[in-house]
C-alpha cells in the first residue's frame, strides 16, 4: 500500500508527488522554499510585492511570501465613490508595518507603500513650491482627504481663500495643491489649495489695479460681512461696500441684504491707488427712487407703509425702497393728546397717512395722520361762540392756570391772568381744587393753533373800566395802608384796587423812610393825583391833600374806602 502524504500549512499551494520519488520531491521543494525565505529579509518599515488573495468586508488579504498572510484595511482600496480599485489575484506593493499582530498575521498598508514611493516627488514639490495635482476623495475630520498618488490631508482652512462650510461640493474634483508640510517617518502629507489661489490672486491684483477706474461697474463676490458693511472680492483686490451704500432704503444690518459667497454688481465710487483702497456702491447701480418721488407722492395723496422707526418727535414710515416719510407728533392728533409716540406706535406696524409735503432735494416727505380723522375743533368753534358761558370741572392745575374739562375731546384753559381783575398774584391751588365745577366765559377758539381759552373774571365788569368816574383826579380819599416799601406806601382804595403814595408825596418835609411817616394799618388821607387805566396804576398824595385842606379847596369830607360796602361800589365827590 502506497504511503500517504499530508501537505503542511506552510507548503499549501505547492505540487506534491506521491510514490517512490516523494522523499526526493519533498526534499527539493522544501530546500527551495527555505532558500527563498532565507534570501528574503522581512523587515518592518520596508515595501514588498504581494498578491491579493481575498477581499473581505473589512480587510484585504495579501500574500507577500512570508509564512503568514497580511491584512490591509479595505478602505485603502476604495475610490471616492465607494467602489473597489483592486481585484483578487492582482499584484500590488504594500508597506510592512508589523510582522505579527495580536491575531498572528502581518499588518500591511498600501497607502504607506505609495507614500514611500512618492516621497522624492513630494519632497521636491514641497522644497520648490511646485504644485501637485490630486483628486478630493473624501470628507474627513477637519478637512478633506486628497489622492495625489497617495492619501494627503487638506485642512479646512486651506481649502479656499474664504472659510467654507459645505465640503461635500469638493468631493470628486481634481485640482492643484501645494505641499506645505510632510513627515516621512509618520507618512503624513498636508496640502493647501489656498496657497495656489493666493498666487493666482496676486497675479490678477496687478492687472486689476492697472485697469480700475472710478465710475466702473464690476462684478465681485461677498467675502466678509461686518456691522458697518461688507468686503467684496473683485478678483485680486478687496473693496469696501459701506452699509450706507447698500440700498436706497434703510438697512438694519448688512447680513439682512447679503450673504457670504453672493456674486453682485457694484459701482466703484472711489479708488485710492496709493493705499490700494476701493469704495464700492450697490445702490448706485439701481434707480434712485427719489427721482420720481415728486410725481408719485403729491400733497393730499393717501399712502400706506410700515413703521421703521419711532422717535420722541414722530415716526418714520417706509413708503417704498429708499423712500421714507415722517409723521411729526404735531400731525398725529387734532387735540395734541399724543405726547409720546412710543406709547402709541411700534416698529413693524402697517399704517396709513396723508402726504403733506415733499422735499426731493433734502429727501424728506412730511405725512399727517390727523388729517384722516374729523377735526373736533370745527365742532367746538360752532358750539362755543366767543362771549358765551360754559360750565366744566377743573381737570388739572398748572403754574400758569388750569385746564377745564367740558366733556369735549379737547380741554379749555383758564389762564391765571383771567381769574381776577384785581388780584395780581392769585394762588390757584388755594382757591381752586381738581374736580371743582366752575363757570367761565369763552374768550377764544383758535382752530388753527388748537387753543381754547376761557376766563372767569370776564363774568364781571372790569372795575378799572369806570375808575375815573368813581375816583376822579382831585378826589380826597381816606384808605388803609396795606404795604410800606422803600419807595412809598400802598393803600387799598377798593377791593383789589390799590393806590401808591410815593415817598416824595408823603410830606412837605424830606422823608428818609416811608415807615417813619406811615405804618401798615394806618388810616391815611390822600388825594388822587393821576390815573393810568392801561397800567392799572393810581397815584395819591398826602401833601396835596394837606395843601388843599389848608387852602380851603375842599369843604367836604374825604371819601372813605375802608368798609367792604364802600369797596363794592363807586363814590363821587358832591
Amino acid at each position: 500500500m502506497a504511503n500517504t502524504f499530508t501537505t503542511p500549512k506552510w507548503m499549501q499551494g505547492y505540487d506534491v508527488v506521491i510514490g517512490e520519488d516523494v522523499e526526493t520531491q519533498e526534499s527539493t521543494e522544501f530546500s527551495k522554499l527555505l532558500a527563498e525565505t532565507a534570501d528574503r529579509n522581512f523587515t518592518e518599515g520596508e515595501v514588498f510585492k504581494g498578491k491579493v488573495i481575498t477581499i473581505g468586508q473589512d480587510f484585504v488579504m495579501i500574500d507577500i511570501g512570508y509564512k503568514q498572510e497580511g491584512l490591509v484595511s479595505v478602505k485603502e482600496f476604495l475610490n471616492f465613490d465607494g467602489t473597489l480599485k483592486i481585484k483578487e489575484g492582482e499584484e500590488i506593493e504594500v508597506y510592512l508595518e508589523k510582522l505579527e499582530s495580536r491575531l498572528g498575521n502581518l499588518v500591511l498598508s498600501k497607502d504607506k507603500a505609495e507614500i514611500l514611493k512618492a516621497w522624492d516627488k513630494i519632497s521636491e514639490a514641497c522644497e520648490k513650491g511646485t504644485p501637485v495635482i490630486g483628486t478630493v476623495v473624501a470628507k474627513v475630520k477637519g478637512g478633506l482627504s486628497v489622492d495625489i498618488g497617495v492619501k494627503a490631508f487638506l485642512p479646512g482652512s486651506q481649502i479656499d481663500l474664504r472659510p467654507t462650510r459645505y465640503l461635500d461640493k469638493y468631493i470628486g474634483k481634481k485640482m492643484e495643491f501645494k505641499v506645505i508640510k510632510f513627515n516621512k517617518k509618520r507618512g503624513n502629507i498636508v496640502l493647501s489649495r489656498r496657497a495656489i489661489l493666493q498666487e493666482e490672486r496676486g497675479k490678477l491684483r496687478g492687472e486689476i489695479l492697472s485697469q480700475i477706474q472710478e465710475g466702473m461697474i464690476v462684478k465681485g463676490i461677498v467675502k466678509n460681512i461686518t456691522d458697518y458693511g461688507a468686503f467684496i472680492d473683485l478678483g485680486g483686490i478687496d473693496g469696501l461696500l459701506h452699509i450706507t451704500d447698500m440700498s436706497w432704503g434703510r438697512v438694519k444690518h448688512p447680513s439682512n441684504l447679503l450673504n457670504i459667497g453672493d456674486e453682485i454688481e457694484v459701482k466703484i465710487l472711489k479708488f485710492d491707488s496709493d493705499k490700494e483702497r476701493v469704495s464700492l456702491g450697490l445702490k448706485q447701480v439701481q434707480p434712485n427712487p427719489w427721482e420720481k418721488a415728486k410725481e408719485k407722492y403729491t400733497a393730499g395723496t393717501l399712502v400706506k407703509g410700515e413703521i421703521v422707526s419711532v422717535k420722541d418727535y414722530g415716526v418714520f414710515i417706509e413708503l417704498d425702497d429708499g423712500i421714507e416719510g415722517l409723521i411729526h407728533v404735531s400731525e398725529m392728533s387734532w387735540t395734541g393728546k399724543i405726547k409720546n409716540p412710543a406709547k402709541h406706535f411700534n416698529a413693524g406696524e402697517a399704517i396709513e397717512a396723508q402726504v403733506l409735503d415733499v422735499d426731493v432735494e433734502n429727501k424728506r416727505i412730511s405725512l399727517g395722520l390727523k388729517q384722516l380723522q374729523p377735526n373736533p375743533w370745527t365742532a367746538i368753534e360752532a358750539k362755543y361762540p366767543v362771549g358765551s358761558k360754559a360750565k366744566g370741572k377743573v381737570k388739572s392745575i398748572v403754574e400758569f392756570g388750569m385746564f377745564i374739562d367740558l366733556g369735549e375731546e379737547v380741554d379749555a384753559l383758564i389762564h391765571v391772568s383771567d381769574l381776577s381783575w384785581t388780584k395780581k398774584n392769585v394762588n390757584i391751588n388755594e382757591e381752586y381744587k381738581e374736580g371743582q365745577e366752575v363757570e367761565a366765559m369763552v374768550l377764544s377758539v383758535d382752530k388753527d393753533n388748537a387753543k381754547f381759552c376761557l376766563g372767569i373774571k370776564q363774568l364781571q365788569e372790569d372795575p378799572w373800566k369806570k375808575i375815573e368816574t368813581r375816583l376822579p383826579v382831585g378826589t380826597l380819599v381816606e384808605a388803609e395802608a396795606v404795604r410800606v416799601t422803600d419807595f412809598g406806601v400802598f393803600v387799598e382804595l377798593e377791593t383789589g384796587i390799590e393806590g401808591l403814595i410815593h415817598i416824595s408825596e408823603l410830606s412837605e418835609e424830606r422823608v428818609e423812610k416811608p415807615e417813619d411817616v406811615v405804618k401798615k394799618g394806618d388810616a391815611v388821607k390822600a388825594m388822587v393825583i393821576s390815573i393810568d387805566k392801561d397800567a392799572k396804576k393810581i397815584a395819591l398824595s398826602i401833601k396835596a391833600a394837606a395843601s388843599a385842606a389848608n387852602n380851603g379847596s375842599f369843604s367836604q369830607e374825604p371819601i372813605k374806602t375802608a368798609t367792604l360796602a364802600d369797596k363794592l361800589k363807586g363814590f363821587s365827590v358832591e
